[in-house]
């Protein structure tokens, strides 16, 4: 198979040089310039925004942070609203390879979408909400925006990264425990990131957070940012409304396009992802049945409970006015354990252990959980999976192992000191760095 199907064509020099020339004598804009880019971004582009009449020449490297008018696919074409710009945030296409699982039943293969590789500080599957949801902010007017998660939510990392790429303030509301809600949260994984590019930290005890909720909470903080002179724009946990969903419809007509990109080599006969939030899976489930995939979902959820999730994507499909019953369209089954972002000695063992095996590294609050629940629910009904072709979705999150450490280190690789004979020479000038 071609390399092309899965992997960005390369940038040639020239173009990066030229761009280079044009950024070096520019004064740039606050905010990211609307070009117009091809939808596969495979194009390093050179434009002008005319903010105001006056021309400032900005480079864009494959149109990344570009402002474009969305155009649907035309299987989706007929759900409303439809969204009117998007942002590119994303690294798109992700890669699609084969995941050699062990313990498959006979034959089943399973490939694997890597939206963990979506980008570096905005890596996993909330980029492509992120898309849709900062062109609407920006498009009314906002200054800043609000968003809700726990403690080391990708949600809320990726969103901080986006709104400073776009120039806006962002303010988390992070979910702790009571013990901890008056301390400093520290600098582990998400939270690294997010302090450092400068989000600002509320934090909420789960106590708190359950007796008033997300929405509530959202809505105290933007009153008192706009009693300050601020125009917030709130986000919902995990990107999850009718907006949000679009960057998984979306994400189906990428994966349409790889499999046609294939010569035949792809097909898929179900969809694998974890579930958090609710919104990747209706933008999965609804996108499958629409188009010509027509694939069947199955999500493994992490926290609440399949009722929840089921009346939650009927509710975003009813937004969307598609008409269809979630039921039918995705199969939603248990994978929280001990909870929400809790992990039993098994779970993170099955993360080491498919690190080891494949090479790819599952996050455990996810990811992890719901590779877990599909591997379990194989070995108890083989006859249910066999000889099917399966797409699971790494929806990213591996900053969330920094907050396992302890839990973890009992199943890292081993190590050792290099036994060097004292008596062999050095050889001067080579491998010298102090």
């Amino acid at each position: 198979m071609s390399a092309a199907l899965f992997l960005r064509p390369a940038i040639c020099e020239t173009a990066i040089a030229t761009a280079a020339a044009v950024s070096a004598n520019s004064t740039y804009s606050r905010r990211p310039a609307s070009i117009l880019c091809c939808r596969r971004r495979t194009l390093t582009t050179i434009c002008c925004s005319m903010d105001g009449g006056d021309a400032k020449p900005t480079a864009y490297v494959s149109g990344f942070l570009s402002k474009k008018p969305y155009d649907p696919p035309s299987w989706a074409s007929h759900l409303r609203p439809v969204p009117s710009n998007t942002f590119s945030l994303g690294h798109l296409p992700t890669p699609i390879h084969r995941w050699n699982l062990p313990n498959l039943p006979d034959g089943t293969d399973v490939w694997i979408k890597r939206d963990d590789l979506s980008g570096m500080q905005l890596s996993g599957n909330k980029v492509r909400k992120l898309e849709f949801l900062m062109a609407d902010a920006v498009a009314n007017g906002a200054d800043c925006v609000i968003t809700v998660g726990g403690i080391q939510s990708n949600h809320c990392r990726a969103t901080a990264v986006a709104a400073k790429y776009l120039y806006l303030d962002c303010y988390l509301i992070l979910r702790t425990s009571k013990v901890l809600v008056d301390k400093d949260p520290g600098l582990v994984g998400n939270l690294l990131v997010e302090r450092l590019v400068g989000a600002h930290i509320d934090l909420v005890s789960k106590e708190e957070y359950a007796k008033i909720g997300s929405v509530t909470l959202a809505a105290l903080l933007k009153e008192k940012l706009m009693k300050e002179g601020k125009n917030p724009y709130i986000i919902p946990v995990g990107g999850s409304n009718c907006l949000g969903t679009w960057g998984y419809i979306e994400a189906i007509r990428e994966v349409e396009q790889q499999i046609q990109s294939s010569c035949g080599e792809l097909q898929f006969d179900d969809i694998v992802v974890a579930c958090g939030s609710g919104g990747t899976i209706a933008g999965l489930s609804l996108g499958s049945r629409l188009s010509s995939l027509k694939a069947k979902v199955h999500a493994f959820s992490v926290c609440d409970d399949s009722t929840y999730f089921y009346n939650f994507v009927q509710g975003l499909i009813d937004g969307l006015e598609a008409g269809l019953d979630s039921h039918d369209i995705v199969d939603i089954q248990n994978a929280k354990g001990l909870g929400y972002a809790m992990n039993t000695p098994e779970e993170l063992k099955f993360v080491k252990d498919i690190a080891a095996a494949t090479g790819v590294v599952l996050d455990p609050v996810y990811s992890g959980k719901a590779a877990y629940g599909m591997l379990k629910d194989m070995a108890a009904n083989p006859t249910k999976w066999k000889g099917r072709k399966i797409l699971f979705i790494h929806t990213g999150g591996l900053l969330g192992l920094y907050d396992k450490i302890e839990q973890m280190a009992s199943l890292a690789g081993d190590w050792r000191r290099m036994e060097i004979d004292e008596s062999i020479p050095r050889e001067d000038g080579k491998g010298k760095m102090f």
